[in-house]
């Protein structure tokens, strides 16, 4: 028996261009959710690692102190710069370490670098010239752990105490023993309290320049090496 073509019905009837629709944005919308909630979890493990890291001293016996550059005016360490030097300094006369790295470069128009002004202010306090390394090349903290690694192995320097800001410790040990650093951290004297809006900023700061490095290393591209140590 032959059946008309009008009587025949398709296995997979078409789907009406509205309902293809609904289901493609259900589909998107979904998977922005799970972005979001991806996102927020990384944001407040970040978090949670800075602030652990900020609130605790790991200080101990080691090879050498490195202290983490800040701003300098004009020969002088910035309040920032100077407290971290202060407590390197107090990390020093207690022993704990034989050597103090200085780590940080400058803008090619200064007359002077972070770590220069460093080492003449750890002189200045007593500390004696044979006792410092002065990094001046680096520009950021990726390139200062860089060259703290440089340092460390041309002088044989098997562990390490960091000095820096609260806030920025998590993301230097992180960078230190990807490098193959090992490293104990060691934040210097908050001084005054910060406001609730700089601290937000310093912290929102390491949250994203700690996922940049981290996306960086997965897509193979974090290539800011540098090879040779500039001491004085």
């Amino acid at each position: 028996m032959i059946v008309p073509a009008s009587n025949l019905r398709p296995l997979h009837p078409p789907v009406a261009p509205g309902r293809r629709r609904g289901r493609s944005g259900r589909v998107i919308a979904f998977t922005l959710l799970l972005l979001l909630i991806g996102i927020a979890g990384w944001t407040a493990w970040v978090y949670n690692q800075i602030l652990s890291y900020a609130n605790r001293d790991d200080a101990r016996p080691a090879d050498a102190i490195a202290v983490f550059g800040a701003a300098e005016y004009d020969g002088r360490p910035s309040p920032v710069l100077r407290a971290r030097l202060d407590h390197a300094l107090a990390l020093y006369q207690e022993k704990l370490a034989p050597i103090v790295v200085t780590l940080g470069g400058g803008d090619p128009a200064d007359l002077h670098s972070e770590g220069g002004v460093g080492h003449d202010y750890l002189l200045g306090q007593g500390v004696p010239e044979r006792a410092i390394i002065a990094e001046t090349e680096s520009r950021n903290t990726e390139q200062s752990a860089r060259r703290l690694a440089v340092i460390a192995d041309a002088n044989h320097l098997r562990t390490v105490v960091v000095v820096s800001d609260g806030t920025h410790l998590f993301r230097i040990h992180a960078l230190c023993e990807s490098l193959g650093l090992t490293v104990f951290t060691s934040p210097r004297s908050a001084g005054k309290g910060l406001g609730r809006k700089e601290e937000a900023e310093r912290i929102a700061h390491e949250i994203l320049s700690y996922s940049a490095w981290r996306l960086r290393r997965a897509a193979g591209l974090d290539r800011s090496g540098v090879t040779a140590p500039a001491t004085s």
